[in-house]
């Protein structure tokens, strides 16, 4: 049997098309309590309820902001939030034409016996978690597995641990009716060239699909969210044409073409590098049998939580950066962007974090 048919095939096949229309894409606002604490730490805001609610609500009722996108990730407490008028967040995303997502993953832990690696938990319990979720309004997930070049990594039992981790995560989502985002981030750090991202890059990936047919996974009801390739956080920096051209290439040779789309993650680049690579990957004339699209957090949030700085009255000027950039990227997935958004407070900011945990 080439692929499990899930009762929910058809379902998932149409969400999965869906998220991958050209002119939209993801806001990643899945940070866990931890994450978005950092974030907030980093305007002086508190990390309790009321302010995380308050960031949110701040991004999913921007005026004109969900026509750009076809998906929100959230966190676990995010499903089960309301607005400040009382209105579920799950229903304000729905009717403004956004599928909601969940974070599934439970972070990761080190691998006994490398230099660091890591392997992703969270598969105990996830069937019931997934059909939980899927009651309360999601209709995708996302499960971020974690990788880095280093003189001798990835390692084949990283890879192979990863590529695992991930084609069990997608085959329980794809049961309980959840399009499964399958996130293999190998990590920017590092100082590495662009060929060396490349490589690394085929590897993963290959090793991904091979997992992944080998659980029986329906491709068209998947997605998938890869790093770009670019050179490490140490080395110097190559034109967007470059990264298209690299990453492009990468996925042509590894990513089936039943696979409906790829959303990338921004991976500590700057709001305007993310956007530009993204640009220069659709305005490249060549085979792309997937649609190229975002699942940006930082790099679609930055410049917005620098404006609000957690005070209501700079709510709405919070709302036009980040309108700004939902359209920036909306453009991008079109090859139209022309470079001539506003730059917002921290949009040329790079936002790297080194060994980032989500």
């Amino acid at each position: 049997m080439a692929s499990f048919t899930s009762k929910y095939a058809d379902e998932l096949i149409a969400n999965a098309a869906y998220i991958g229309t050209p002119g939209k894409g993801i806001l990643a606002a899945d940070e866990s309590t931890g994450t978005i604490g950092k974030r907030l730490s980093s305007i002086n805001v508190e990390n309790v309820e009321s302010n995380r609610r308050a960031l949110r609500e701040l991004l999913f009722t921007t005026p004109g902001a969900l026509p750009c996108l076809s998906g929100v990730i959230l966190f676990e407490e995010t499903l089960y939030q309301k607005s400040s008028n009382g209105k579920p967040f799950v229903d304000i995303l729905k009717e403004g034409g956004v599928l909601p997502g969940i974070k599934v993953d439970k972070g990761t832990v080190e691998l006994p016996g490398t230099n660091g690696e890591t392997t992703t938990q969270g598969l105990d319990g996830l069937g019931e978690r997934c059909k939980k979720y899927y009651d309360a309004g999601a209709r995708f997930a996302k499960w971020r597995a974690v990788l880095k070049i280093g003189p001798n990594e990835p390692s084949e039992l990283a890879i192979r641990e990863n590529a695992y981790g991930l084609a069990r995560y997608a085959a329980i989502c794809q049961e309980n009716g959840l399009v499964p985002i399958v996130e293999p981030e190998i990590l920017v750090d590092g100082s590495h060239d662009i060929t060396k991202c490349a490589e690394v890059t085929e590897r993963v990936l290959a090793a991904c699909y091979k997992a992944l047919s080998d659980h029986h996974v329906m491709l068209e009801g998947t997605l998938l969210k890869p790093n770009m390739v670019t050179p490490g956080s140490e080395s110097g920096k190559v034109a967007p044409e470059v990264v298209a051209e690299y990453t492009v290439r990468a996925l042509q040779r590894t990513v089936p073409a039943a696979v409906p789309a790829v959303v990338f993650l921004s991976g500590g680049q700057s709001e305007e590098e993310a956007t530009r690579n993204l640009n220069a990957m659709n305005r490249l004339k060549t085979k792309k049998p997937w649609s190229l699209s975002f699942s940006f957090g930082r790099a679609l949030q930055q410049s917005t939580l620098k404006t609000w700085g957690g005070k209501e009255e700079n709510v709405k000027k919070a709302q036009e950066a980040f309108l700004v950039r939902c359209k920036a990227n909306s453009e991008a997935t079109l090859g139209a962007y022309k470079g001539d958004a506003k730059i917002g407070d921290g949009a040329a900011e790079s936002l790297h974090v080194k060994d980032y945990k989500y």
